[in-house]
Order: C-alpha cells, then structure tokens, then sequence
C-alpha cells in the first residue's frame, strides 16, 4: 500500500482563542451592577413623578433648551473615544491624545451645564433636594450619574496627564478600553436618564 493511500487529512491549525481581558471582564461585572442601581433610581423616578401635593412641578421648572446642548456635548463624547481607541490602535499616539482630550472637554461642558442648571433650580425655583418628592428624586437620580460621570473625568485627566508624558502605548489599548466601555456605559444611562426626566416626565 502506499503512503498516499493511507495518509490522514491534515487538521486545520489551531487558532487561539479569541476572550476578553480580565480587566474587561471586570468592568463589564461592575457595569451591571451599575446598570441594576440606575435602574432603581429611574423607577423610583417614575414611581414617585407627580404624587407631589405642593410645587415645584417638573412642567415649571426644566427646560429643555440648556440640557439638549449639555446632552449633545456627553453624546458626542462617544464619538470622541471611540476614535481616540481607533488611533491608540493604529499607534498614532497623537491623534489619540486629542481625541481623548476632547472626550474630557465634553464630559467636563456637561458636567458645567448640569451645575448652571441646578443653581438655577435652587437659585431661582426654589427646587432643593428637600423641596418634594420630585426635588428628592430628581437630584439622586441626576445627581449619582453626574458623579460617574466626574469620576470618569477623573480616570481620563489621568491617562490624560500619562499619554502627554509619553507613557501611554498602543500595546496598553486592553488597559484603555474599560476606561471606553465605562463611558459608554454613562452616556447609554444618560438617555435613559434625558428620556424619563426631561421628555416623559415633563
């Protein structure tokens, strides 16, 4: 017999497989318990709009005209990162630091807004943590998404400050991309946010 006639097929070459980080794994972790306590802000929201008996009501008090710009400016910030990973990957170092400088300019004009807007609410209409159920609603639940959102600033000045010294790589894009995927996940919770408090419950 010859040798071609018992010889086996050859099997195809192995591939590694193909998994998340552990880091991303953990953010991904973290973000769903996140996602389950937003979840019972909004619902508190919900539960809670309009069983107040003494003003100020959200219909006489918010506007949308300042918080569709502050909302423009953390969408936006999507786009931003998402290129600054882009350009982290192809090594352009560069291009990398602007667009995530420009992601951090973004988070930082929304986080402006949200404290012009709530000077104006106090200042102005009285409207205080303390005021009604909706005051108490409103600044938990507008409140804990601008401090993840401080907090992702926070994180991004840091890289930030790294990549103008130099010692951020494209070979460390797996440390960069929970800081992304966290920042998704807050500007996602922010239309969840804008739908309930500015569209539905006015």
């Amino acid at each position: 017999m010859s040798a071609q006639a018992v010889a086996l097929p050859t099997p195809p070459p192995i591939e590694p497989e193909r998994t998340l980080p552990p880091a991303l794994w953990g953010t991904i972790a973290f973000l769903v318990s996140e996602g389950a306590f937003f979840a019972t802000l909004i619902v508190s929201y919900i539960t809670f709009l309009n069983r107040d008996i003494t003003g100020p009501t959200p219909a006489e008090v918010l506007s949308l005209s300042l918080v569709a710009v502050t909302t423009t400016c953390l969408l936006s910030s999507s786009f931003t990162i998402h290129a600054a990973e882009k350009a982290l990957k192809r090594g352009a170092l560069g291009g990398f630091t602007f667009w995530w400088a420009v992601t951090i300019a973004l988070g930082i004009a929304f986080l402006a807004g949200t404290a012009y807007e709530w000077t104006g609410l106090i200042r102005d209409d009285g409207l205080t943590i303390n005021t009604n159920l909706f005051g108490t609603t409103f600044y938990t639940l507008v409140g804990f998404h601008a401090f993840h959102v401080t907090v992702g600033v926070i994180v991004m000045l840091t890289i930030l400050g790294l990549a103008l010294r130099h010692k951020v790589t494209a070979q460390q894009e797996n440390a960069i991309a929970p800081v992304a995927l966290y920042w998704h996940f807050v500007d996602g919770v922010w239309i969840v946010v804008f739908l309930v408090v500015y569209i539905i419950g006015r």
